[in-house]
């Protein structure tokens, strides 16, 4: 059994490796073909390194046996989110070609809503499978908001860094990290980040329209989460009256 297990380790280990050289694969399909300069070659191949030795890293702690059909439609999600991350970054010193970043862009949102079903359907839903699919995303949207940054100002980073600022709030202050409880409105915010910044970044509309846009999918973010950091502080001045009042019990009964 033992050996059993250290080779199946291996197997889903194998997997993430095939995923950073696809990566580098299609780094070496789209750099010579549209003449990516260094910082795009740099941030692919930096990504792809940084998402094998990340994932590997999770795998190993989570011990999963099988990688799953699921998160191999993920990783092909990240793939591609390799892609745009390269071109964004060769958009700093050229301009890539719009149709190119937009379908890799196209491809990603698409696959975002397979790998959930697929997991459901096969029955592999793993906390580390929604971790990777929720990662991928959000880093997804943090390299869309930079790209719409550079014609519309700063402001648009508001978006991509909303959830890391989030995670971060969360180390000062613990009942953020309070599991929240399922909701439609977050799920569609969420996926419209992503769709709403592709399509000003496609800039196939008025530049004001654009920022309405842009300005538009900040404001859902801003509500979602304001939503949600209200449910948890309200939920969490609940449990702390419970525990003062369970604690005065204790010590009245004492």
């Amino acid at each position: 059994m033992a050996l059993n297990n250290s080779y199946d380790a291996r197997l889903v280990q194998q997997e993430t490796a095939v995923g950073a050289g696809v990566q580098v694969l299609l780094l070496a399909l789209i750099g010579p073909a549209i003449g990516m300069g260094p910082a795009g070659w740099l941030t692919g191949l930096a990504f792809a390194v940084a998402t094998w030795a990340v994932l590997s890293r999770a795998l190993h702690r989570s011990r999963l046996r099988s990688f799953g059909a699921a998160n191999r439609v993920t990783l092909g999600r990240a793939v591609l989110v390799g892609g745009v991350t390269a071109l964004v970054a060769d958009s700093f010193q050229d301009s890539p070609p719009v149709s190119l970043l937009v379908g890799l862009t196209a491809v990603a949102l698409i696959l975002d809503g397979v790998d959930g079903k697929v997991a459901r359907r096969t029955g592999t839903s793993t906390p580390l499978g929604a971790r990777f699919d929720m990662e991928v995303d959000a880093f997804l949207i943090l390299v869309l908001s930079v790209y719409v940054s550079m014609a519309m100002g700063p402001w648009v980073l508001l978006i991509g860094t909303m959830r890391y600022v989030f995670v971060a709030a969360a180390r000062l202050w613990p009942w953020l990290t309070a599991p929240l409880p399922p909701s439609t409105a977050r799920k569609t915010v969420a996926a419209l980040q992503g769709v709403l910044l592709l399509l000003a970044g496609a800039d196939l509309l008025p530049h004001v329209v654009n920022v309405g846009v842009v300005a538009l999918a900040l404001g859902l973010l801003v509500w979602s989460f304001g939503r949600d950091v209200r449910w948890l502080w309200r939920t969490s001045r609940v449990r702390a009256a419970a525990a003062a009042t369970a604690e005065v019990r204790e010590l009245v009964a004492g």
